[in-house]
């Protein structure tokens, strides 16, 4: 067999050589293919002597892992029946990306691409009870698996025990001939292997070190948000142990469970000192809606605040420039609480006020913790 080589030095012959590979890959050929990590070397899992190929090449036993290559995020959900919120978290922060999630499936022949392709051989998907899934930033690697439509799976480009090829030049070295068609992206972008993570429930730990750094993953394992107002001592408490109680609600969760289940809730202030309580209004407010604002104590805004956290929803668009000011690539992130309008300082006005203040908060709050759910119920 010749081995063809599509190069990008046409756009658009380059554009049609991939959905011939991509043809190829659905009628059971191998492809050879450039990810952001290493060049993979890639069949349909849907079609069985494909797979048993890629074994033979490889020289290795059926206990060779062989990974799920998406096209895009969202398919993930095709491979599992009840991915958990942190996988799907990582997946929403880290792909397309240079890691591979390894996540835990109980019923296999219950996910859609069971369903849709019955001939897929769920053992070379499923291997203890886990499967491997990725979803390269590459649009090379990106456009063959959607345009070929199938389960793909792929594993590095070159005979066990070499080094994973990060030019195709490498891989060819090895494969030639024995492949159909082989794209040619140039070197890889990271020029090393994806970072392999276990998840299981809300634990995750690296399996392979890789291109990404384990306090990367540390970020994007936990979602965070940062309630931010002027003293730290008033709206920002109140807004931050209102979502907390709501957040736990949902998910069913107490408080002392939810840093476990990855979600920091927290809170600073503008023009804030460290240490300080919380106003005995915002105290009496909180009490009579049986919550402890007692223990809060405050603290200034501060640019690691804003680098972690996910959202930072502030009380008024005053609060937003001094965020801005500080770190402005956070403007994606920066939102009124109050989509409605601006949260108005109660500080030094009377119960009633600072009750008025709770109120507003509190429905703002219901609304932005069923925003924030629903962000780890998706993809």
């Amino acid at each position: 067999m010749r081995t063809v080589i599509l190069r990008s030095d046409d756009a658009t012959s380059f554009a049609t050589g991939i959905s011939e590979a991509a043809r190829a890959l659905r009628a059971g050929e191998l492809v050879i293919f450039p990810t952001d990590t290493v060049y993979g070397l890639a069949a349909n899992a849907a079609h069985p002597p494909a797979t048993a190929r890629v074994r033979a090449l490889k020289s290795a036993a059926a206990a060779l892992p062989l990974t799920v290559h998406l096209g895009q995020r969202r398919d993930a959900g095709q491979y599992l029946t009840s991915p958990s919120a942190l996988a799907r978290r990582l997946a929403r922060r880290a792909w397309p990306g240079p890691v591979t999630l390894v996540c835990p499936e109980s019923d296999p022949a219950g996910t859609a691409v069971a369903a849709r392709y019955p001939d897929v051989r769920l053992d070379e998907l499923y291997a203890g009870g886990r499967i491997g899934l990725r979803c390269p930033d590459s649009a090379v690697a990106m456009r063959l698996v959607l345009e070929a439509d199938v389960p793909v799976v792929a594993t590095a480009a070159a005979r066990s025990g070499s080094a994973a090829p990060v030019e195709l030049s490498a891989a060819l070295e090895d494969f030639d001939g024995e492949v159909r068609f082989a794209i040619d992206g140039g070197r890889t972008r990271y020029a090393q292997p994806s970072t392999v993570v276990e998840v299981d429930g809300n634990q995750w730990r690296i399996v392979r070190p890789g291109a990404i750094e384990e306090r990367a993953l540390a970020r994007y394992a936990v979602s965070e948000v940062l309630f931010v107002c002027t003293g730290n001592s008033c709206r920002s408490p109140m807004a931050e142990y209102l979502f907390r109680r709501e957040l736990g609600r949902q998910l069913g969760l107490a408080d002392a469970e939810l840093e476990a289940a990855g979600y920091r809730v927290g809170s600073a202030g503008t023009s804030a000192y460290a240490g300080g309580t919380a106003s005995s209004g915002a105290i009496e407010a909180l009490a009579g809606r049986q919550i402890d604002l007692t223990p809060h104590r405050s603290r200034p805004l501060a640019v690691e605040l804003l680098h972690r956290a996910q959202w930072i929803y502030v009380m008024s668009d005053e609060h937003r420039r001094a965020v801005l000011e500080l770190l402005p690539a956070a403007a994606d992130r920066v939102q009124l609480l109050d989509a409605e309008g601006p949260v108005s300082d109660p500080f030094g006005g009377t119960v009633e006020r600072y009750n008025a203040c709770a109120e507003q908060i509190e429905r703002a709050v219901r609304r932005r913790v069923e925003e924030f759910v629903n962000e780890d119920r998706d993809w």
